[in-house]
């Protein structure tokens, strides 16, 4: 008589964004059941809500803007305009795309339940969804987070947008207020403006992109204000809001020792993002804070049947990370012998335009680690493509060793998400500037500007 299995599934993976997809359809092709649990859309926050409707909407940006600055080309593009309800069809048309509309299918394709609800842990090895209880020998604990509502006086009694929200209005505003000035906040920022909207963007930060090398912040703050038309706000630590009477929003903000106000029809928040964390983890045994799940190296929490993966984790990274720690919990749950997942060389982007890429470390992590560095910017005006081009803003920094081993670079430029792969390979192989200096970069490629970048730096 065949043993009966003492639990529903072998894996339970709760979300369906990059954290959880990866490990499910791994672990399910090993002949393991599985069912996936999703409390949203199925697909997670990438495909449905961030990155790639924004990525739409951007390169529509792009496009229209470029257009518009046609002449200089001698083309006649006067008559460029655009129509939003079909600026946000294209957008709906490149999710489609990317198979989120059909995201539960394909689990169910590849012989993996889904379950559509809240889970929430009973015990160690047993959740609700929805009233209805189902168990696993392993979980993988992929919820992604949201985005905080920060400690603005008013703003919990008044409506307001998020970077999710604000891709499904049906126009955009005529002036929008924006909390915070990374990423996601700077691109929004340059989304909106360019389609006339008039935008305020503040940061407590003394730059935009905090997170970036300095110089990347600056000249995204000065391609916005100049170019955009942005009121960019630095230092700015946003105190209260109250409605107007004409049903805008007065926003009082304070840069040093002055306050001041302002009038917008729209607040929105990209600040910071919390863990979503509301699953009854304290009855799986699970350690927690409100900063994330607390796992070791290998992605195992306290709980030792129990992997988490992804933004849950409390460090908010991209899409690409989220998938490659759930392919690493994927294989830490099939296998005795356990691995870390090796971040080296994991680039981060801002899709502005120019775009923003970097990898590995910034001057400011060189600075706190007292690490003894070399420096080298190449800009773009200084390679052929910015004539023919037409286009001079920006750069690529390299940081390197007093061996000449390359510790990281940022990009800024037309193509950074893509030129960022050289520096990331870079970065993980342990490459040198030499190196670099003397691969052949094609001709009338931005990619120059890391060949004469690294030629600085060639020892």
């Amino acid at each position: 008589m065949a043993k009966k299995h003492p639990f529903d599934y072998d894996l339970i993976v709760v979300g369906s964004g990059a954290g959880g997809s990866a490990a499910a359809t791994i672990v399910a092709k090993e002949g393991k059941k599985v069912a996936v649990v999703e409390a949203d859309k199925f697909g997670g926050n990438s495909p449905n809500w961030s990155d790639v409707p924004m990525h739409a909407f951007l390169q529509a940006m792009q496009l229209y803007d470029t257009a518009r600055q046609g002449s200089r080309f001698g083309l006649r593009t006067n008559t460029v305009g655009y129509n939003y309800p079909s600026l946000r069809a294209w957008k709906d048309l490149a999710v489609e795309r990317t198979g989120t509309a059909g995201n539960r299918a394909f689990y169910h394709s590849q012989g993996i339940d889904t379950f559509e609800g809240k889970a929430h842990f009973l015990s160690p090895n047993e959740i609700s969804v929805n009233r209805r209880h189902i168990s696993a020998e392993h979980f993988l604990i992929a919820t992604g987070s949201e985005w905080e509502r920060p400690p603005i006086i008013g703003l919990d009694k008044l409506p307001y947008l998020t970077p999710r929200s604000i891709l499904e209005q049906l126009k955009p505003p005529r002036s929008l207020y924006i909390v915070g000035g990374g990423g996601v906040g700077v691109e929004i920022a340059q989304l909106m403006a360019t389609f006339g909207t008039k935008v305020y963007i503040a940061e407590i930060a003394g730059r935009l992109l905090p997170h970036e090398d300095e110089e990347a912040g600056d000249l995204i703050a000065q391609l916005l204000t100049e170019k955009a038309g942005v009121t960019v706000l630095t230092h700015a630590r946003t105190i209260s809001v109250v409605k107007d009477s004409l049903g805008g929003y007065k926003i009082t903000y304070s840069r040093g020792e002055t306050e001041k106000s302002l009038k917008a029809e729209a607040i929105l928040v990209a600040g910071n993002r919390l863990p979503a964390i509301d699953l009854g983890l304290e009855n799986a045994h699970v350690n927690y804070t409100q900063a994330g799940i607390a796992t070791d190296t290998t992605l195992q929490t306290s709980a030792k049947h129990i992997y988490a993966a992804g933004d849950v984790l409390g460090t908010n990274h991209h899409t690409h990370t989220a998938l490659l720690e759930s392919r690493v919990a994927a294989y830490n749950i099939l296998h005795k012998g356990r691995v870390t997942p090796d971040y080296a060389g994991t680039p981060t982007v801002v899709f502005t335009a120019p775009q923003v890429a970097s990898v590995g470390l910034s001057a400011d992590d060189c600075l706190k680690r007292d690490l003894h560095v070399d420096t080298a910017l190449a800009p773009l005006s200084i390679i052929a493509r910015s004539n023919t081009s037409d286009f001079k803003d920006g750069f690529v920094k390299l940081i390197a060793d007093k061996k000449g081993v390359i510790l990281g670079g940022t990009i800024v430029a037309p193509d950074a998400p893509d030129m960022i792969a050289e520096l990331s390979l870079a970065v993980r192989l342990g490459l040198t500037a030499s190196q670099l200096a003397t691969t052949p970069h094609a001709f009338l490629s931005w990619s120059e500007a890391v060949r004469v970048a690294a030629s600085k730096l060639a020892k």
